[in-house]
């Protein structure tokens, strides 16, 4: 039987039970239609965390005061034998490659201005975290370099907190209380939006000492340094560690860097992202079932037929292969179904729910159309060997 032959007989037994092949269409549709649905969600959320993480830039390393076998946070009071201190990120300041460093304090606290109140994150930070940070001063300017041990009670707001107190009225040169005590105000930050939850608009900064004082902090909360670009990050983790031990004595701290983060949680995401692509697998698996049904159904019906071919000379394996390509059919065009439904559905999401990124990985739905493909010509294989094996005499006695 020539192969055109065999394709236009697979092709009219599917147009003849359109109702049969439509339904089962559907359930293949189904199923890659979830899976790309649902990696187009985990993926478009795997990319919006690395962008909120990676904004701050990627030669970024951070040291928490406490020796830990996890994550150092930039939230955690840790009480230590050797807090980190001022004088700590003066010595890393010189390491070879440190391009910039930052000393973090972080509680909360009411801001007032005349009978304007909101409570609000207060960051004690050191001049260069609008830099280091990558956070631009739109209005005056950000906290100048001072005396390190008794700092001017100045105060950057951030964009929210800014409004909030001020509504339109410039506040540059205006005094502030900061959970009792007076800043002026010298510069206001841009909207930045947020952070992994953080609000980074809804927050004041002040000068690491200052906040020292006013959270009674003997130890700095993180310590972050932005290196060089074209250096490695472990060659400089390593510096920072050899000068931390000879000021304290021991490693009673934790050093983490930007790729070690990132890995971490990249590697979550990437869970999550298979994850909820194997929800979608669930309903490929229905669909098999439903071509595995469907096929036997046809078999049964169309034993007449089978042993008529086999009585005029077509031989088990092309029967076989009728049958195999009637299931590859419906599920390969129920594969390209569920593609065009699951992106559409996908793209529309990301248009009507701005909040709720997604992004299609071509390569998963790929492997989705493949998968269905493939599940076409399992699910078909025991139909198809049943219909094979029919002897043509007892075929064509059931008519």
């Amino acid at each position: 039987m020539h192969p055109g032959d065999l394709f236009r007989l697979s092709l009219n037994s599917l147009v003849d039970q359109r109702l049969r092949s439509f339904l089962t269409i559907l359930g293949i549709a189904v199923g890659i239609g979830s899976v790309v649905l649902l990696t187009s969600i985990g993926e478009g959320i795997h990319r919006f965390t690395l962008a909120e993480f990676t904004q701050f830039g990627t030669n970024l390393i951070g040291i928490n005061p406490g020796k830990a076998t996890t994550l150092g946070t930039s939230g955690a009071v840790i009480n230590n034998i050797r807090p980190l201190s001022i004088a700590d990120e003066q010595a890393l300041a010189r390491i070879p490659g440190v391009v910039s460093t930052i000393s973090v304090i972080q509680g909360n606290g009411p801001v007032e201005f005349y009978g304007r109140s909101r409570r609000t994150t207060i960051l004690g930070v050191g001049p260069s975290a609008s830099e280091v940070w990558q956070i631009r001063v739109v209005k005056g300017r950000f906290l100048p370099e001072d005396n390190l041990t008794a700092p001017r009670s100045y105060v950057v707001l951030g964009s929210k907190v800014k409004h909030e107190l001020f509504r339109e009225s410039n506040p540059l040169g205006k005094i502030i209380r900061i959970a009792g005590e007076r800043y002026r105000v010298i510069g206001v930050m841009e909207t930045k939006g947020q952070m992994l939850g953080f609000d980074l608009d809804d927050a004041v900064y002040i000068p690491t000492v200052r906040a020292m004082s006013l959270f009674n902090q003997q130890s700095l909360m993180e310590i972050d340094l932005v290196y060089r670009t074209g250096l490695q990050s472990k060659t400089i983790a390593e510096r920072a560690r050899k000068i931390l031990v000879n000021r304290h004595g021991a490693e009673d701290f934790t050093i983490t860097t930007q790729e070690e983060m990132l890995k971490v949680l990249g590697s979550v995401l990437n869970i999550l992202t298979v994850a909820v692509g194997g929800l979608g697998a669930i309903s490929l698996f229905v669909g098999g079932v439903g071509i595995l049904t469907i096929m036997t159904i046809a078999v049964n019906e169309r034993t007449p037929e089978i042993g008529l071919m086999r009585a005029i000379g077509a031989d088990r394996k092309q029967i076989l292969l009728l049958f195999l390509g009637e299931a590859v059919v419906l599920a390969v065009i129920g594969g390209i179904a569920g593609l065009a439904g699951g992106a559409g559905i996908a793209w529309l999401l990301g248009v009507l729910v701005p909040a709720l990124p997604t992004h299609t990985p071509w390569l998963y739905a790929l492997y989705a159309e493949i998968l269905a493909a493939s599940i076409g010509l399992l699910a078909g294989v025991i139909p198809a060997q049943k219909a094979a094996g029919l002897d043509p005499l007892e075929a064509l006695r059931a008519e």
